[in-house]
């Protein structure tokens, strides 16, 4: 006899950042009554002080034949844009051994095809929020700029978006010399001889748009309850108990602390915090849109009358705290690149703990425990598909039908 799936009518979803707020949006769409539970509060992990870029156009696998030619030496040195500490854990050792075996060719291909289609679904996610009420903007990038201060370091994006549009998606561009950028962005200085400007991509201010997101989940009849430090999840006839009551289902979108949840479920994928760093500074006049400075891996985004200077991919763990040398790094990045920006007045640093996976895909979907979902490991890009991820997966959890999109995130991988 068939097994019929019951959609579930209570659910507790695990983790307040854009992933977990935007799952409890997309299942309260279906009717199911959400309860939203965070050790923290909203926002407080690596959504808060994001670039806040939505470019599903620029959303490709993290592991990538580029991080082979770092090198070890480059990825020790505490100014680099990718570090690894020296005191590294057999833990780390062996998830940096399988994200170094993904970052060939044939595998970042295989990856960028599982992605094409949640990324061609990503600003359609964001449209439905707004049109469910959500009251925060995506500001549509009215340019895009990324700046090289060489045509030969430019190549590398051009090649990447060679690469990008092979696999099946469109990423509209235009090639721009030093002079040409600054007639769009006039942030930026002399030493950019080169650049591209990219077209059809968004930001959003995290902060403010998370903040929105909650409130509109709350408005819809959701708790959400904050300084909640969820240990286990238990069976609970055919549920889950979660922090002492009943469900009929739980979603772990915790983030780079989802194994502590998820590995007693049967994943066995490690996500591993790629930390990132940012702050945000005055200038004298706000770009247009998103600066991106991918030789330096330092990304600006309008943050109202400041910039947000945000970069870095640091393997250490999630709860280490704010080391201040990441920061000067970032800043001894941007500073010649630059102009009318004061990188000696900053404010809100920060850091938070990117998602990763080693093959570069998120988990999303059922685990082994027939109640018990994850959503979680988007590395760079959970901002821009965490509302695309919350409706597949809303959808999945109602119908018990994965979508097709989902099927190379399987959990159980």
């Amino acid at each position: 006899m068939a097994h019929t799936h019951e959609a579930p009518r209570r659910v507790a979803v695990i983790g307040a950042g854009m992933v977990g707020l935007s799952t409890a949006w997309f299942l309260q769409e279906r009717g199911v009554d959400v309860t939203v539970l965070d050790r923290t509060g909203v926002a407080a992990g690596s959504s808060w002080g994001n670039a806040g870029w939505l470019t599903p156009g620029l959303a490709t696998p993290l592991p990538e034949p580029a991080v082979l030619r770092y090198g070890i030496r480059a990825v020790i040195s505490p100014s680099s844009p990718v570090y690894v500490p020296l005191a590294a854990d057999r833990r780390l050792l062996e998830f940096l051994v399988r994200f170094a075996r993904n970052s060939t060719m044939p595998r970042w291909r295989r990856a960028m095809a599982a992605l094409v289609p949640v990324n061609s679904l990503a600003l359609d996610s964001f449209d439905r929020l707004a049109e469910g009420g959500v009251q925060a903007p995506t500001h549509e990038a009215r340019s895009f700029v990324a700046a090289y201060r060489t045509e030969a370091e430019r190549a590398t994006l051009l090649e990447e978006i060679d690469h990008i549009r092979a696999s099946g998606q469109w990423l509209e561009h235009e090639v721009l010399t030093g002079d040409e950028a600054r007639a769009v962005e006039p942030l930026l200085s002399d030493e950019v001889g080169a650049a591209l400007r990219l077209h059809g991509q968004r930001y959003v201010s995290p902060s403010s748009y998370l903040a929105a997101l909650a409130t509109s989940v709350e408005e819809r009849g959701a708790r959400i309850v904050s300084g909640v430090q969820v240990s286990a999840l238990q069976p609970d006839g055919g549920g889950v108990r979660v922090a002492g009551e009943g469900y009929d289902a739980a979603v772990v979108a915790t983030g780079a602390w989802l194994p502590q949840l998820a590995r007693a479920c049967g994943v066995r994928v490690p996500v591993q915090a790629g930390r990132g760093y940012s702050f945000t500074v005055p200038v004298e006049s706000a770009p247009h849109g998103p600066v991106y400075f991918p030789a330096q891996r330092v990304a600006c985004t309008p943050a109202g009358d400041r910039l947000r200077v945000a970069g870095m991919m640091e393997f250490r763990p999630a709860d280490a705290g704010l080391d201040t040398r990441r920061i000067a790094a970032i800043v001894d990045a941007a500073r010649p690149l630059l102009r009318g920006a004061d990188l000696d007045r900053r404010r809100d640093e920060w850091v938070g703990a990117r998602p990763c996976t080693p093959d570069g895909l998120p988990l999303v979907g059922r685990t082994r425990s027939p109640r018990v979902y994850v959503a979680g490991g988007h590395g760079m890009w959970g901002i821009t598909l965490g509302p695309v991820t919350g409706r597949l997966l809303a959808d999945e959890m109602v119908s018990g039908v994965q979508p097709p999109e989902l099927a190379p995130f399987d959990p159980l991988r």
